[in-house]
C-alpha cells in the first residue's frame, strides 16, 4: 500500500478486512457522525433520487451513531444478499473488485477529523456508509455492483482499469438519475457531500449528459474539485442494460482514443 494512506493496515487480512471495532469509536467521533448525518439528511430529501430515499428509511438508526456493520449486513443479507466488510481505507483493485465479485461492499473504519468536516481526501466510514450502503438494499443497483467487480477483475487481465475506474466515477460515484421530479443524485460522492450535492442538480455550469457508455470510458475526471459535467440515467435498469454488454471489444476499440477531457 501507498505510506502516506491515512488508515492502519497492519491489522489487516490477506483480503484487507479488518475487525470494526465499534467499541473502539469515542463519543466524539459519534457526535461528528451525527452532525454530518444531520447535514446531509436535510440536503438529500432535495437532492437523492427516490431509491436512494427509500433505502436509508430502512435504516433508520443510522443517523444516531456510526453504524454497526455487523448489524447492517444481516438487513443486506437478508434483503440482496450483500454484506459489508470493514477495511482500513482505500485498498488494491483486486481485493476491492474480488469483495465486490462476491456481494461484499468494503466499508473504510475510520472517522474523519473535525476540521475536516466539509471535504476530506480520502473515503472515510461516513462517506462510505451514508453514501454507498444505502442502495445496496435496492436489488438492481446491487446486482449492477456485483457484475461491476466481477467486471473489474476481467479489466485487471485485459488491463483496462483506468477505463473501467471511469464508469465507477462517473455512475457509482458521481452517477444522476432522470426521475419524475427531476434530476437526482444517486453517487455516493454527490450525496455525502454538503457542496456538490446542491451543485450538480441546481448549477447551470455543469454539463448533464446522457448516460453513453465509451465516452464515459474515455472522459477524465476531476478528484480535486466539482465536476465539469454528470452523467444521467434513466433508471438502474437503464444502468444495468447499458453495462450488459461484453466489454473486451469496447476496451480494444477505444484504448489508443485520446482521452476527453470534460468542458
Amino acid at each position: 500500500m501507498k505510506p502516506e494512506l491515512r488508515g492502519d493496515y497492519s491489522r489487516a487480512g490477506p483480503d484487507y478486512a479488518v475487525e470494526q471495532n465499534w467499541a473502539g469509536y469515542s463519543a466524539a467521533e459519534h457526535a461528528l457522525y451525527r452532525r454530518l448525518f444531520e447535514r446531509q439528511a436535510k440536503l438529500v430529501a432535495r437532492y437523492a433520487c427516490p431509491e436512494w430515499i427509500d433505502a436509508i428509511a430502512r435504516l433508520e438508526s443510522a443517523g444516531r451513531e456510526i453504524p454497526r456493520f455487523d448489524e447492517v449486513s444481516r438487513r443486506l443479507r437478508a434483503a440482496t444478499g450483500w454484506e459489508i466488510v470493514a477495511v482500513p481505507g482505500l485498498i488494491p483493485d483486486d481485493a476491492f473488485f474480488t469483495h465486490l465479485a462476491n456481494r461484499r461492499f468494503p466499508v473504510t473504519v475510520w472517522m474523519r477529523r473535525p476540521d475536516e468536516f466539509d471535504y476530506i481526501v480520502e473515503p472515510d466510514v461516513f462517506h462510505d456508509f451514508f453514501g454507498h450502503v444505502p442502495l445496496l438494499f435496492d436489488r438492481v443497483y446491487a446486482d449492477h455492483l456485483y457484475e461491476y467487480g466481477k467486471g473489474g477483475l476481467k479489466a485487471m487481465r485485459l488491463d483496462a482499469v483506468k477505463m473501467l475506474a471511469r464508469l465507477y466515477w462517473f455512475t457509482i460515484e458521481f452517477g444522476l438519475m432522470r426521475t419524475e421530479g427531476g434530476i437526482r443524485a444517486y453517487g455516493a460522492g454527490l450525496l455525502s457531500s454538503g457542496g456538490e450535492l446542491a451543485y450538480c442538480v441546481d448549477d447551470p455550469r455543469p454539463r448533464r449528459l446522457p448516460f453513453e457508455l465509451e465516452r464515459i470510458m474515455r472522459t477524465e475526471y476531476q478528484i480535486d474539485r466539482y465536476q465539469d459535467a454528470y452523467f444521467v440515467i434513466e433508471s438502474f435498469e437503464h444502468l444495468m442494460r447499458e453495462t450488459a454488454p461484453d466489454f473486451t471489444p469496447i476496451y480494444a476499440r477505444i484504448r489508443n482514443l485520446p482521452a476527453l477531457h470534460s468542458p
